[in-house]
C-alpha cells in the first residue's frame, strides 16, 4: 500500500514507540488511523477490526499477568484488577504517555476540532496495537508490549472494594460518557417499617437493584450490585489476608533490622 509522507513518519514513529519494526507495516498503519481517515475506503484501512481483536488478546493478557502474579485472589479479585487495567481511562492515560497522541492520523473531518475523541482514540489505538502486533510477531510480541506499558500498572489495590459505592459507580461509567441515574421503583412495608427498592440505570438500561431502610441506603445498594456485575465486587478473604501477611511480615523485617 503506498503510504503518503505523513503516514510514513507515522508509522515511523510508532515503531519507535512500541520499540520493534514491523515486518508488515501496513498493518501498523491501519492500527493508528483513526475511522475518520478512511471515509469511503474498506473498514480494514482503520483501527476498527484490529480494536476488536486487541480487546480480546489484551484481556487475555491481562488475566494472565493478574493469575500469576496474584495466586491467593478469587475470581472476583483478579476480575476487579483485570477491569481496572483494561478500562478506558487506563488505556487512554499509558498511550499518551507512550507518545500516540502524535502518531494517530486523523480525517480533515477530525483536524481543527481540538480532536474532541482523542480519548478514546488512543485507547482504541492501544488496543489495535496489541492486535498488530499479535498478528505481526505473535503473543510473544503482544504480551512483550503490554508488559512493558500496562501491567507496571498492576497492583492488589486495584482488587478492593471501593468505599462510596455511587462515587465508584460515576467514575467507571464516565469513562464512557455516561452518569448514572436512580429511580425508586417500590416502597414495602407500613410507615413506620419501610423498605425501599431503587434501581440505577446508564441510560436508558436498568443494571441493578437494590434494597435499603432509606432511598440513600437502597441507591447505594443498587451501585454496590452494579459494581459486582461489572468486575468490582467486595476484596476477597484471601487478598484481606494477604494483606494482613503482608503487613505483619514487614512488622517482623522492621524488628530484626532494629
Amino acid at each position: 500500500m503506498t503510504r503518503t509522507e505523513e503516514q510514513q513518519r507515522k508509522v515511523e514513529e510508532a515503531q519507535r514507540i512500541i520499540g520493534r519494526d514491523f515486518d508488515d507495516p501496513d498493518i501498523l498503519l491501519s492500527a493508528i488511523t483513526h475511522p475518520s481517515a478512511t471515509e469511503g475506503k474498506p473498514v480494514k484501512f482503520s483501527y476498527e477490526r484490529l480494536e476488536f481483536l486487541g480487546d480480546s488478546i489484551l484481556g487475555a493478557i491481562v488475566a494472565n499477568e493478574a493469575f500469576h502474579e496474584y495466586p491467593e485472589l478469587d475470581e472476583g479479585g483478579l476480575t476487579r484488577i483485570k477491569v481496572a487495567l483494561v478500562s478506558g481511562t487506563s488505556l487512554a492515560e499509558v498511550a499518551e504517555k507512550l507518545g500516540f497522541a502524535d502518531v494517530i492520523v486523523f480525517g480533515s473531518s477530525e483536524r481543527g476540532t481540538g480532536r474532541r475523541g482523542l480519548h478514546s482514540a488512543l485507547e482504541n489505538v492501544y488496543e489495535a496495537v496489541v492486535a498488530a502486533l499479535f498478528l505481526d510477531s505473535g503473543i510473544a510480541g503482544a504480551q512483550a508490549f503490554v508488559r512493558r506499558t500496562l501491567i507496571p500498572k498492576m497492583s492488589v489495590e486495584m482488587a478492593r472494594e471501593p468505599e462510596n459505592p455511587k462515587s465508584a459507580l460515576q467514575e467507571k461509567l464516565q469513562e464512557e460518557g455516561i452518569t448514572p441515574t436512580y429511580k425508586l421503583v417500590e416502597t414495602q412495608g407500613p410507615p413506620h417499617d419501610r423498605t425501599f427498592v431503587s434501581q440505577v440505570f446508564a441510560g436508558m438500561k436498568a443494571l441493578a437493584s437494590g434494597m435499603g431502610r432509606t432511598k440513600k441506603e437502597a441507591e447505594s445498594q443498587a451501585a454496590k450490585t452494579a459494581l459486582d456485575a461489572l468486575g468490582f465486587a467486595k476484596a476477597s478473604k484471601a487478598d484481606k489476608a494477604k494483606a494482613k501477611r503482608e503487613k505483619k511480615q514487614s512488622r517482623t523485617e522492621k524488628k530484626n533490622k532494629g
